[in-house]
């Protein structure tokens, strides 16, 4: 399994809209879904109160040469979606790449 992980700084007033399209059933992983070998995105958010709310992402794929082909094929409505959601974050930070022998 490829797996890759981020990690988003969200403003409390953004929480919610974040969550909407971050979560498991929001508008990245609807994205992500339409491409062979996408296994499902996991949004986990911080339980430490601060500021700021950190959340990360755990996005799964069968492969590299799934997530490759997703880049390929879908590359225009990513770089759209990232424009459209770029301003419920602070930060965002890719804390990288993973893969999973189990």
């Amino acid at each position: 399994m490829y797996v890759i992980l981020w990690e988003f700084v969200v403003l409390p007033e953004k929480v919610d809209a974040f969550v909407g399209a971050y979560t498991s059933d929001g508008a990245w992983a609807k994205l992500f879904a339409q491409a062979e070998g996408y296994l499902g995105t996991e949004l986990l958010s911080s339980t430490e109160a601060q500021q700021e709310a950190i959340f990360l992402t755990i996005d799964r794929w069968k492969s590299a040469a799934d997530f490759t082909r997703f880049q390929e094929q879908f590359g225009a409505e990513y770089r759209a979606l990232d424009t459209q959601l770029e301003g419920l974050t602070i930060r965002e930070c890719k804390l990288g790449i993973f893969i999973s022998e189990v």
